[in-house]
């Protein structure tokens, strides 16, 4: 008998309507200051299996300017053949907190006409910050995922990209950022996305757990008012953006991809009534041309003749009736019935936009 009712009350809950998601605060915002930066560097890399940049200009005075830091300078007027070398862009993530010596992650880019950056190892090259300071060094060893390969004959096979590769804990980080976590009095929670509404909750459960720390400076940003000392702070920090929080519901919006014809639209648009009628109008030509000789003797030429059909066909015209208030599902279902397409669909929704009838924001990219 148990059992029985245990499943008797899991049927119903599945019947229940569903609410919305509770999310943790730090899925929806994040603390000012507490980012990564980005790092980027020019370097060579050196041991390509012929599959360099070779007599580039730019590559040629970075090998100089290598070399030359190793005490071997090159004659004037000498250009090495450099096919085993290569210049490429480094770039990396530099986390919040990070301390000398701790190791990052680094790609490296090629830069010019290098083929592929298989079996290569990056010479030490400094990585800078926006403020042109050095924050860390890279070197090692190139792993690429790509291959390339040619023949004599031209032909090519290129599977993923061999011109990109990563390095593993390639740069140790030489100077940390300084993000004011333990000196400001308060500290802002950005919310990803602009809602007064779910800054409103983000606000009052703060305030539930601390009571008067938090206030709210407009759509995006709450202030926290923040005890003295890292340990505290952290602890606080920790707690905050573990609290769950209902978000308010997405604006209503309908996204039009115009170059691949994708239509997104999300749970939040509604229609007032309105009726849809959809029909097509094909015009079709077929051309057949026809080969005309002449009779023997005649002195004539062979000559095409040009032979056209031209149909015309109205596709039957459907009248759908959108009730008000319609949710996405009965959205989609009225349009499925119609047998639109994706070009067609977008023509229906601006033409619903235009009438007043649906209410959402669309936005063209």
């Amino acid at each position: 008998m148990t059992r029985l009712i245990l499943i008797l009350a899991l049927f119903l809950t599945s019947l229940w309507p569903s609410v919305a998601a509770a999310e943790r605060v730090r899925d929806l915002g994040s603390f000012q200051g507490v980012r990564t930066n980005q790092l980027t560097g020019y370097g060579v890399v050196v041991g390509l299996p012929g599959t360099g940049d070779d007599n580039l200009e730019y590559l040629t005075q970075a090998m100089k300017g290598v070399t030359g830091r190793l005490g071997v300078n090159l004659p004037p007027g000498v250009s090495p053949g450099l096919k085993n070398a290569a210049a490429v862009m480094v770039t990396a993530q530099l986390p919040a907190f990070s301390k000398p010596g701790q190791t990052i992650d680094i790609t490296v880019s090629t830069l010019g006409k290098a083929k592929s950056l298989r079996g290569g190892a990056l010479i030490m090259t400094p990585l800078v910050g926006a403020d042109g300071q050095v924050y860390a060094m890279a070197q090692g060893s190139v792993a690429v995922g790509g291959l390339g390969v040619s023949a004599r004959d031209g032909s090519q096979l290129t599977v993923n990209v061999p011109t990109v590769g990563r390095i593993a804990d390639g740069a140790t980080v030489e100077r940390g950022v300084a993000t004011g976590f333990d000196q400001s009095n308060e500290l802002r929670v950005n919310l990803h996305r602009a809602d007064f509404l779910t800054a409103q909750r983000v606000r009052d459960a703060i305030n539930r757990d601390y009571p008067g720390t938090a206030r709210i400076e407009d759509g995006v940003t709450i202030s926290i008012a923040m005890p003295f000392g890292s340990n505290a702070r952290a602890n606080m920090m920790a707690a905050i953006e573990m609290l769950q929080i209902s978000p308010a519901e997405s604006a209503a919006k309908v996204i039009v991809n115009s170059r691949t014809g994708t239509v997104v639209i999300n749970s939040a648009v509604r229609l007032s009534p309105a009726a849809v009628s959809h029909g097509k109008l094909v015009v079709r030509i077929d051309e057949s041309p026809r080969i005309v000789q002449p009779a023997p003797f005649a002195n004539g030429q062979t000559a095409v003749e040009q032979a056209s059909t031209i149909s015309v066909e109205e596709r039957e015209d459907r009248v759908t009736l959108m009730k008000g208030g319609a949710s996405l599902a009965e959205i989609v279902d009225a349009l499925n019935m119609l047998g639109v397409g994706a070009s067609d669909l977008v023509v229906i929704l601006e033409s619903l936009k235009q009438a007043g009838a649906l209410r959402a924001e669309m936005v063209v990219i």
